[in-house]
């Protein structure tokens, strides 16, 4: 077994990548003010951005979802690796050579699953690419050079080629210590007759890489006639590869995807090649696989969900085509963004298109053309006779639920006039009417639809996030906000509130998750210790949480934006009074009670320390109003 990691290699490992660029690989990032970034979750579905991300502080919160952490939290959890994995993987793109308390430096054969599959994957990219370089490879250059790529093209995409024999790239990964569990694991080898051989063989190859850049499958085109698989084959579903969770070229469309809030989605590698050389840096595509939710998922935390953003759809013209525009037309209100089609003349795809008209002609393809759901209603409307009175009801029949699903309440409206339009129907009125009563009945069916005429696939609706876990909170309360505030600037400013906050006790907060919160920063020595290592001290409070509940709680509060645009020590002084100030007035109540249960018939003694007790507290509390901070 390997040894555990050195803990001073996984701090630094920590400091050297910076959050916001870890994250940024899986989502756009905005300005949330006060330093802070925010974006869609990527652990929940939603329509406004309640993930952030602190990176002066390298951490982040999703305030929907609950979900929080550090940089070593969000890579583990949103590419399912062990916290050893990915230690392992931010140091490799850290340049960090890490250190192991027992067993010494880590043998490769003993890291994680994912890491050794994602490195024989590497591997292999790279075998393919120099193979295309051989004298056999002749036929895969002809193949790029016939479709307007040259060798700079097939270097910018990766493009490979793999040997026609049995075990080539088997050999070769062996070679650099890999064994064969692990070459059949990665879908590189199949099981022969007499061990492991190659998976692709004499096929054109094109490395499909995650939103992160790393190769984790492969797309192999045939080239022979004597090859008997199919045109395309892809790399089976492995543990690092789901067809329906990865989209072709999205590393290298990620940011300008992000910048532009535009992406086009088109159906084949070559496509995405063409539209890249052309100018259309946006362009991605599926891999095998209809575009579906998961691909959405991906987009749209790219895309940020916004009203303006677009997202262009480019199918060939022919039946299949037009299919799958109408399977992705079944997702688009999952999309805030508008959704467009455009298809190229004579049923090019832009390849094609690229080759026999050029650039400019491909950059003019996907320009905003058709709305997907014109298309989509076109394509119902044209399957019926609208020159008779039953040809024009069934078809309103088949397309209204179909306009009723439009979540926009006043595009619903403008596109059941389109639609009315379209059928021929002179009282637009009634199709108006028609389509709002079927969107009514959906609400009333409790989101799930309206009900699909017989054929047509049911649309589905993503489920709310989960409800918060832990401690309710009155967030109304003065108290309550004003004690989560303090602590705010306790894991954010603590310069400002030091050392007068480490005087206070864990009683003096009502809630009882902010006196958790309390208790884990004096356990970690304190908020002025934050002073001089930030980071550091934020680590050891979110070691010192009894449990994940707690841990949520601090991270939410470093994360979280302080309710004032000027932070500085006279607005941290209002906080600190106003909570001690609370706690006073608390104890004066307290005391009082006592005073009024001894009577005048008490301990004479004792009654006079209750008073003498009362008085000082008195005393305490109104140079706390008159004076402010300067009396704490």
């Amino acid at each position: 077994m390997a040894g555990r990691i050195n803990d001073e290699d996984v701090k630094a490992v920590r400091d050297a990548v910076p959050i916001d660029a870890v994250v940024s690989d899986y989502l756009q990032l905005r300005s949330a003010g006060g330093g802070n970034l925010k974006g869609l979750c990527p652990f929940h579905d939603e329509k406004s951005p309640s993930f952030q991300v602190s990176p002066s502080k390298g951490l982040f919160h999703c305030f929907g979802c609950q979900e929080g952490g550090d940089t070593i939290a969000f890579v583990m959890k949103i590419d399912h690796l062990t916290f050893s994995e990915t230690v392992e993987r931010l140091a490799a793109k850290a340049g960090i050579t890490l250190r192991y308390e027992e067993g010494g430096y880590n043998p490769s054969h003993q890291r994680g699953e994912r890491i050794r599959l994602v490195e024989a994957h590497q591997a292999a990219a790279q075998f393919y690419v120099d193979q295309l370089e051989s004298p056999e490879a002749e036929i895969g250059r002809k193949f790029l050079a016939e479709r307007g790529f040259d060798q700079a093209a097939a270097a910018h995409f990766g493009v490979g080629y793999s040997p026609a024999g049995w075990d080539h790239l088997t050999r070769y990964l062996r070679g650099k210590g890999f064994t064969d569990k692990e070459l059949t694991l990665s879908g590189l080898s199949q099981e022969g007759r007499r061990g492991p051989i190659d998976r692709f063989r004499g096929r054109l190859m094109w490395p499909i890489r995650d939103i992160g850049g790393e190769v984790v499958g492969f797309g192999a085109r045939k080239l022979r006639d004597d090859d008997n698989g199919p045109k395309y084959l892809n790399t089976p579903e492995t543990p690092i590869y789901k067809k329906g969770q990865v989209l072709y070229g999205v590393d290298l469309a990620k940011k300008e995807i992000a910048k532009t809030s535009r992406a086009v989605v088109v159906e084949g590698y070559t496509d995405v090649m063409a539209c890249h050389l052309a100018g259309v840096t946006t362009a991605i595509a599926t891999c095998g696989t209809a575009f579906g939710g998961d691909h959405i998922k991906i987009l749209r935390r790219l895309l940020m969900d916004n009203g303006s953003a677009r997202v262009i759809f480019t199918f060939d013209g022919d039946a299949a085509g037009q299919k799958a525009a109408l399977r992705a037309f079944e997702d688009d209100q999952k999309f805030a963004a508008e959704t467009y089609i455009a298809i190229a003349p004579e049923g090019m795809d832009p390849c094609e298109l690229r080759l026999a008209k050029g650039d400019e002609a491909v950059a003019d393809l996907v320009q905003p053309r058709t709305p997907l759901f014109e298309f989509a209603l076109r394509q119902i409307v044209s399957r019926y006779d609208l020159e008779t009175p039953a040809g024009r009801a069934a078809a309103l029949d088949e397309a209204a639920p179909v306009v009723a699903r439009i979540k926009n309440s006043g595009a619903q409206h403008e596109v059941a006039v389109q639609l009315a339009g379209m059928l021929g129907i002179l009282d637009t009125q009634f199709v108006v009417k028609r389509v709002a009563q079927l969107a009514r009945w959906a609400r009333d069916r409790g989101g799930r639809g309206p009900a699909q005429p017989q054929g047509r696939p049911q649309q589905t609706y993503a489920q709310g996030p989960p409800p918060p876990s832990g401690p309710a909170l009155m967030l109304r309360s003065p108290a309550h906000r004003t004690e989560r505030e303090l602590l705010k600037l306790a894991l954010q400013r603590p310069e400002l509130v030091s050392p007068a906050f480490d005087a206070y006790g864990v009683d003096e907060f009502t809630a009882p998750p902010y006196a958790a919160v309390r208790r884990c920063v004096e356990e970690a020595g304190g908020a002025e210790a934050g002073i001089a290592e930030p980071q550091a001290y934020l680590a050891r409070v979110l070691d010192a949480a009894p449990d994940d509940t707690v841990r949520r709680m601090v991270t939410e509060l470093a994360v979280e934006a302080i309710l004032r645009k000027t932070v500085d020590e006279v607005y941290a002084g209002v906080q600190l009074v106003q909570v001690r100030l609370r706690a006073v007035d608390r104890r004066i109540r307290d005391v009082q009670g006592s005073l009024a249960r001894l009577g005048a018939g008490g301990d004479p003694q004792q009654l006079t320390a209750v008073q003498n007790e009362l008085w000082v507290l008195q005393q305490y509390g109104q140079a706390l109003r008159d004076r402010g901070a300067d009396a704490l």
